[in-house]
């Protein structure tokens, strides 16, 4: 009876450890692969990211090594074959081509010695390039400016001066926000709210000259130090990161939601395609989406669904808005109103989340700094132009549009510090100012107390608005540079996020203020977040917006 009661109280306490995560996820289940990461440097290496893709795939997996410099892959991820298998650790390379044989059953060990690269510049992301450039706060913000296109090593290992930088500038201001180095694509029209003329020609001076003073004009090394952000520890190791090739280097996935059955839908930024991933299956399916204006930018920007489960489109430059039924796999598509189809007109976010309130979806119009609304059952849109008497010069841009519970609609006007408000029922608008000035409040959504959550990209920081009281509360990010692009509130109350500078996913405990941060594999463009609550721990998903990938985030608490 003793030894009996001894056993019950062992089996009693390994549990306890583990949900009080004293012990490793990873002894919970069988490993199929582990082993060491160490460095003459430091020894054991904490947070380097260890990598496993199997030969002929195209799905990568990836751990983190803990504070002893262990890493394990979970049997259940990793199927029987050969793996490749890699890291990432900024400031270092894995000594030679390191393989693993997994077989069923058994445990594969492979130690990964790194050493000190010579290769740093080639390593850093975004944010450590602007970390470790000279200038003032508001003279890196410059950077914002080309990140959406390509990285900003291009920039640093250029070799323009000022006067061939601000050649530079204007043609690459000609070219739509959904271009890449692979699929270059030109606008044909400036947005109506947006630098004109002579403070235009002064902004292309005073960038031109910035960049040439932090490039490789003079010179064939920097003559600044370059740094980097230190690596993960403690929770921020304790993360599975499932990574998904997409079929082309030139789709560029957006948006990324997960349905009620687990696929994966995507919006293509750059091609008329719209995509679905199983993830369980690996299979990926793409849909011929119209091209209603010939001639002009391809792509789509916002994905939001329906109650019923509809896929809603935002069509950008091809100026409408398109529904895509799953059941039917049929598209409908809702162009602008003549008026409002120019040029310039950009239709990038669409909403029908509470359309089952009043029958209406809304949606905005970059070039115009305009809202419009569709009634779905006569199919006219009206437009509202919360900011048609601005002064001359004066630059809005309407970025996202977000629903309340009551379909009243909320708006951000990434170019300044508001949020605007539209009232469903009267159309009166309402702007709130924020309490950090020029902000950029970018991208967001509606939780069930109908409070607004968004990031604030130049502000830095994670915000809510809580749209009963009128109030706002911010949390700056820990990381400098990490310029939130959009959140996402999970069913435990915490706010994710991440962008296209850090290669980070960033989740905040509201409560405490802890911001918890998870490195990726490799350099990602992080647009829209999304958040999968039908699973414990939630799951993090987004879509490689350059690196033609859809990312599965899986923390272990």
């Amino acid at each position: 009876m003793r030894m009996r009661n001894t056993l019950i109280f062992a089996g009693l306490a390994l549990v306890l450890l583990q949900v009080a995560g004293l012990l490793p996820a990873q002894a919970q289940s069988p490993v199929a692969l582990t082993g060491t990461v160490t460095s003459a440097e430091e020894g054991a290496m904490e947070g380097v990211l260890v990598n496993a893709k199997k030969a002929g795939s195209t799905v990568t997996v990836t751990v983190a090594s803990d504070k002893d410099g262990r890493y394990s892959f979970p049997a259940a991820r990793l199927e029987p074959g050969q793996y490749a298998v890699s890291i990432r650790a900024i400031g270092y390379d894995v000594d030679g081509r390191p393989s693993a044989a997994v077989a069923a059953g058994q445990t594969a060990t492979v130690d990964l010695k790194l050493r000190k690269t010579r290769k740093l510049a080639s390593q850093l992301t975004n944010a450590e390039w602007i970390i470790s450039a000279p200038g003032t706060p508001q003279q890196k913000l410059t950077y914002y400016n080309c990140v959406s296109c390509h990285t900003l090593e291009r920039v640093f290992k250029s070799q323009h001066d000022a006067d061939a930088f601000v050649d530079v500038l204007k043609r690459m201001a000609g070219y739509a926000n959904q271009s890449t180095p692979l699929h270059p694509q030109r606008r044909l029209a400036q947005r109506l709210l947006e630098e004109r003329g002579d403070a235009r020609e002064r902004a292309f001076r005073e960038r031109a000259d910035y960049l040439a003073m932090i490039n490789l004009n003079e010179g064939t090394t920097w003559e600044y130090p370059l740094k980097t952000l230190p690596r993960p520890t403690g929770r921020s190791t304790r993360v599975i990161i499932t990574e998904y090739d997409l079929p082309r280097a030139t789709i560029e996935p957006h948006d990324v939601i997960v349905d009620k059955d687990g696929i994966a839908w995507y919006s293509n930024f750059g091609e008329q395609t719209f995509g679905k991933l199983d993830p369980k299956t690996g299979k990926h399916t793409e849909y011929p989406v119209a091209e209603l204006k010939k001639g002009w930018p391809t792509g789509m920007l916002g994905l939001r669904a329906d109650k019923d489960g509809n896929m809603w489109l935002g069509m950008m430059y091809q100026g409408a808005m398109a529904k895509f039924d799953p059941k039917t796999e049929k598209f409908q598509y809702f162009s602008l109103p003549p008026d409002m189809n120019k040029d310039m007109t950009q239709v990038n976010m669409v909403r029908a989340e509470s359309s089952h309130v009043d029958g209406k979806v809304w949606s905005q119009n970059n070039g115009f700094a305009a809202v419009h609304r569709l009634d779905l059952a006569s199919g006219n849109i009206e437009t509202f132009m919360p900011f048609k008497n601005s002064k001359p010069g004066e630059n809005h841009n309407i970025y996202d549009v977000i629903p309340d519970s009551q379909n009243n609609l909320y708006f951000t006007d990434f170019a300044q510090e508001h949020i605007g408000r539209i009232d469903a029922k009267t159309g009166e608008i309402k702007l709130y100012t924020m309490p950090t000035k020029a902000s950029a409040p970018r991208r967001g959504m509606m939780d069930a107390q109908d409070r607004l959550w968004f990031g604030e990209y130049r502000g830095n920081k994670i915000a809510v608005f809580d749209t009963k009281t009128e109030k706002f509360q911010e949390w700056a990010m820990p990381t400098p540079w990490s310029s939130p692009y959009d959140v996402h509130l999970d069913k435990n109350g915490e706010a994710w996020t991440g962008s296209m500078m850090t290669d980070r996913i960033s989740r905040l405990d509201p409560k405490s203020g802890q911001v918890t941060d998870y490195m990726l594999p490799r350099p990602t463009n992080i647009r829209r977040v999304f958040v999968d609550n039908s699973t414990t721990p939630v799951t993090f998903w987004v879509g490689s917006n350059h690196g033609a990938s859809i990312i599965k985030l899986e923390p272990l608490d």
